[in-house]
């Protein structure tokens, strides 16, 4: 099993470019399932969560092809992926497959939509709390799906005129339901009213790409969608929007060692939360004709409280790696976390690290110290797994990550973006 060496030290100068966002890439590959004709996506990352749905659309008959392009100076390959569902040869979506990443889940939707009918297993992924498929369910019958649970899948089928618009409105904010519900809505009979709906740019960029290939949705980005169903859908090309959360963990790993970076292929409005909380810790971020500039010298890392929350407020995704940061920072402290009740497996990884963190309910106390010593390391999850390699990159000595598969699910070829950048970084295989 491949693991992460990473001796610390080292500032970071020169370009990493920003790949393509998985969160968005994950729900564009599951809209193919809603047409007959080929969804083209442009800039999408080579990442385990994105081979492991082009596996799962393959079940349910998508024929996929894959041309890649080597990006200038070699630090990434972005793909165009052409994917073409002329018949959907299975609406059952097994244990095997959906256990090993949550987000195929939501193949339930489209299946739902275009078929009348699914089977699909209940989800697996991150260990980092219950995520219940609650809302999904609700959500679903409120479009009037009859759903019933048994032996561990979601059977669900819909009238026999298809499914019928409806309002519906979240009693928590859910990016995976919003996606869900939005795709099932755009060939519903009628018009669909999403309230307390998702706000993030990933949800934008579905509601984009399914508008290009003829939807009616308006109010992407707002807490209210609404979504006027259509006969059929039609292919299209789209983008991958850039990776937001990768945007936020590489200007971390910038403010954490010290250094000068260009983070090209990216947008700053994509992430002006998260981007204050670094500024407000010390580091300079400016925008680019490519991108975002990151620079932190002189004073050090100062001490930042953050709340995660819905977009647009702090993200989840990059609590962990905020941490990691905040564990050299001159001063104390504190995290709340208030969208997954066990996102901080994290801590006591970093405490082998020499971090000094105690936990109170949801909220995290660290306490900068001034210096972390390398030590062995486990990841324990997508997230936590790269604020073990904030730490690591100024930790004194050698840092070596395991369960690096983690790393593999969500961050495209990071070792190679980090060592162009100056760090000793590399990958280990045992």
């Amino acid at each position: 099993m491949d693991r992460i060496r990473i001796v610390g030290g080292n500032e970071l100068h020169g370009v990493i470019p920003i790949s393509g966002a998985k969160n968005a890439a994950l729900p564009l590959m599951i809209a193919s399932l809603l047409t007959d004709d080929t969804l083209t996506l442009e800039n999408v990352p080579h990442l385990a969560d994105v081979e492991q749905l082009i596996r799962i659309l393959g079940n349910h008959g998508v024929d996929i092809s894959v041309n890649g392009r080597r990006e200038r100076q070699g630090e990434s390959y972005a793909r165009t992926i052409h994917f073409t569902c002329r018949n959907i040869v299975d609406t059952t979506a097994p244990y095997e497959l959906v256990s090993k990443m949550r987000a195929s889940f939501w193949v339930i939707g489209p299946l739902l939509a275009r078929e009348g009918k699914a089977r699909v297993s209940l989800p697996g992924g991150c260990a980092i709390g219950t995520r219940p498929v609650d809302l999904f369910i609700e959500g679903l019958q409120a479009l009037s799906a009859n759903i019933e649970i048994d032996s561990g899948y979601v059977n669900a089928t819909a009238p026999a005129g298809g499914l019928i618009g409806a309002r519906y409105t979240f009693p928590k904010v859910s990016v995976g339901a919003t996606h869900v519900l939005m795709m099932a809505a755009t060939l519903a009979n009628g018009t669909t009213v999403l309230g307390n709906a998702a706000r993030e740019p990933e949800v934008v960029d579905l509601a984009n790409c399914l508008n290009a290939m003829g939807a009616k949705i308006t109010g992407q980005g707002t807490a209210t969608i609404t979504i006027e169903g259509v006969r059929s859908l039609s292919g299209a090309r789209h983008r991958v929007l850039p990776d937001r959360i990768e945007t936020g963990t590489y200007a971390m790993a910038v403010a954490m060692t010290g250094g000068d970076v260009i983070l090209e292929d990216t947008d700053m409005a994509l992430l002006d939360t998260a981007l204050e909380a670094i500024r407000r810790a010390g580091a300079e971020i400016t925008p680019t004709n490519s991108g975002i500039r990151v620079v932190r010298n002189g004073a050090g890392i100062k001490p930042v409280d953050i709340v995660t929350d819905p977009f647009p407020g702090f993200p989840t995704d990059l609590q962990a790696q905020f941490m990691g940061l905040m564990t050299m920072a001159k001063g104390t402290s504190h995290i709340t976390e208030t969208i997954f009740e066990n996102r901080f497996m994290h801590v006591q990884e970093l405490a082998r690290l020499g971090a000094k963190i105690s936990l109170s309910g949801q909220t995290a106390k660290i306490e900068g110290v001034s210096r972390l010593k390398g030590a062995p390391v486990m990841a324990t999850d997508l997230r936590a797994s790269v604020s073990l390699v904030i730490a690591g990159l100024a930790a004194e000595g050698e840092t070596m990550v395991s369960r690096v598969y983690h790393l593999d699910r969500g961050f495209e070829r990071l070792e190679e973006k980090l060592t162009r950048c100056g760090a000793h970084v590399e990958r280990v295989s045992d």
